[in-house]
């Protein structure tokens, strides 16, 4: 019986094995009645770009001074000549919410928002889940987020540059907040530096 099982299993396999080797690839499809083999996945394929949101924050309250250190997150792109982490079997969520949040509007993920509070407040808790701190001595008067795009560097420019990315500005992803005297969240002015 054993065997009869593994025989079926293989002939049914054929149509997904020649499906992960296609470039049109189907995703979460069936390819026999029984169910028995079929393929899945979180995505059919993976870009050559993509776009990363930069936190960044500030201890200066003064316009006129401000200069803007990016928090660093443990597993995602930030700093182009750091080569992204690989944590497995351990899953970033935090990092993994980032990639995806950098897809749409900040007003559709909320929890950002209350994440970029939780940075000014200078959330212990919160700051555990970054790679780097910029301000470990006291909470940054503000903060703000940039989108990039992000694309991998050629071997050309890593071994000019030493930089393993590739990133340019797209524009603001949500402008600098910072706290009000009650600790509500209030933008910055809009002037940027």
């Amino acid at each position: 019986l054993v065997i009869a099982v593994t025989l079926l299993v293989v002939v049914l396999s054929y149509r997904p094995v020649l499906n992960l080797i296609s470039p049109n690839q189907l995703m979460n499809f069936s390819f026999d009645p029984f169910h028995l083999v079929n393929t899945y996945g979180a995505f059919g394929s993976v870009t050559k770009e993509r776009y990363e949101i930069v936190v960044e924050g500030t201890a200066s309250s003064d316009p006129a001074e401000v200069e803007w250190k990016a928090y660093q997150f443990k597993g995602k792109p930030g700093d182009p000549r750091r080569v992204s982490r690989q944590y497995a079997p351990y899953h970033l969520r935090l990092d993994w919410l980032m990639w995806f949040a950098a897809m749409e509007s900040p007003y559709r993920h909320q929890w950002f928002i209350a994440f970029l509070i939780k940075l000014l407040e200078g959330d212990r808790p919160t700051l555990r889940l970054l790679g780097h701190n910029p301000f470990p001595d006291r909470p940054p008067a503000s903060v703000r987020a940039t989108l990039y795009r992000y694309r991998f560097s050629t071997l050309a420019e890593l071994r000019a540059e030493g930089a393993w990315w590739v990133r340019a500005p797209v524009g603001d992803y949500l402008p600098a907040l910072v706290l009000d005297p009650a600790g509500n969240p209030a933008r910055l002015n809009p002037s940027r530096s």
